[in-house]
């Protein structure tokens, strides 16, 4: 699974990396950065709740089985 995030859309809640600090972080501006190219199975569950918490709807799953 992969996550991508809209950095246009971001508006720096930060409830992304309270929810998941292994795959995401926040720039000197506060705006979301993803910091894996795949989430690790171990952290899926926070990744899932952390684009289900984003207000912005910033964040979205991609299933690395159908983008291509």
């Amino acid at each position: 699974m992969k996550v991508e995030a809209d950095r246009e859309v971001c508006i720096q809640a930060g409830n992304c990396v309270m929810v998941a600090d292994a795959v995401f972080d926040q720039d000197d501006d506060g705006i979301v950065v993803v910091l894996v190219d795949a989430v690790p199975d171990a952290e899926a569950d926070h990744a899932r709740e952390a684009v289900k918490l984003c207000p912005s709807q910033a964040l979205r799953l991609v299933d690395e089985a159908t983008a291509h």
